[in-house]
This record gives C-alpha cells, structure tokens and sequence, in this order.
C-alpha cells in the first residue's frame, strides 16, 4: 500500500495547485507540498484501504479510552478531513494543533535518506504543561511517561499511525537527507457525533 500511495502522491505533487491546498494556515517552507483536505474522499483503493485502516484503529482506541462497547461505538458518527504531506530536504511544520477537532492523527508512507539517529524529520509533541520544567533535579530528570518532562520527539517508521488530541501543539522538525530523500505522511482530523444524544449548548449562544 505505501508503495502505491507514493507513486500517487507524486503524480499529485507534479499536477501542482490542482492537488495543493490552497490556503495554506500553519508555517512551512517551500520544500514541503501539503494536498487538499479531502484525501479521504478520494476514488483510489489504496486510499481506500488507508482510511479504513486509520478509522478501525482511531475506533478502537476510542472505545477502550472511554469503555465504549460496539453498540455504543456504532452510534457515534464521524466527520474528517484528510490530506498529504511530500517532504524534501530542508522542509518543516511549524508549531501548531488542530481546531475543531477532537483526535488526529498521523501515518507515515515513508521517511527515507536521512539519518534514523538524528533530529531529522521528527513528529514532536509540545508539553502542554507550560511551568513542568520550572525545577528540575536529579529526583525527576528521567521519571517515566507519562510523568517525564519535556517536548515528545518520535521519528515514524513506514506504516506507523500516531493518534493524538488534537488540541496538543507540535511540530516536525527539519528534514535533513543525506542524498535525495522524501518524507511521506497522510494527517487527519476527526469529530464525533453521538447518535441519539442532543449536542451541549453553549452558556454564551443566544436562544
């Protein structure tokens, strides 16, 4: 499947502003290609198979972080946008999150050419908790997560999926190459609603 997603995503970068998103928000350089938000939608089977796939783990962790049978799990109705990343040398994503939203997520088709030990490329979460590392001493430097101080850095592997609130900032750091590399990922964002149950009014919305 990353294979045929590859090729795909190619050809789609090469059509240029048919494919491209065209009001792009988040800083970024030139050296990253982000699609439109409805990849998803699209007709082709290898998409297909990846939304299916992103959909039955995004399902399954819901359901067992919030004791959610399958009956439950069948009631709430999902909406989503989808779209691609194509990373060349010296391309980032600045920080930001996701509004809107309730999870995300992130699935990697390929990160190939640069070095697997490095900052290169790396999917970092920030601490959301701004005073954590106010004091630090040798009694909490290496304390375990979800306790652990700092920002989260993961380098994703080919056909990883990383689920996440959308709320959370983060970033991806540089992508740094040795020869001609691509990183390739597919990102979405996804609502909820619950069938049968009314949605929450706001205190501040007008009758």
């Amino acid at each position: 499947m990353n294979a045929e997603l590859r090729s795909l995503f190619l050809a789609c970068e090469a059509e240029g502003s048919r494919f491209a998103n065209p009001e792009p928000y988040t800083h970024r350089n030139e050296a990253l290609f982000e699609s439109n938000f409805t990849l998803f939608d699209w007709p082709q089977p290898a998409i297909a198979r990846l939304r299916d796939f992103c959909w039955a783990s995004l399902y399954r962790m819901i359901g067992e972080l919030n004791q959610y049978d399958l009956e439950t799990l069948r009631r709430l109705h999902i909406a989503h946008e989808s779209w691609f990343h194509i990373t060349r040398r010296g391309g980032y994503f600045g920080v930001h999150n996701h509004p809107l939203h309730s999870w995300s997520g992130v699935y990697c088709v390929c990160q190939e050419g640069d070095d697997p030990a490095s900052d290169s490329g790396k999917l970092t979460f920030i601490n959301p908790h701004a005073m954590s590392t106010m004091f630090i001493d040798m009694a909490m430097h290496r304390m375990k997560p979800p306790f652990s101080m700092g920002n989260l850095s993961i380098r994703l592997a080919p056909g990883q999926l990383v689920l996440f609130p959308s709320w959370l900032l983060h970033e991806v750091t540089p992508f740094e190459p040795r020869q001609d590399g691509l990183r390739i990922t597919v990102a979405f964002n996804a609502r909820f609603r619950m069938e049968g149950v009314a949605a929450q009014r706001s205190p501040f919305s007008t009758p």
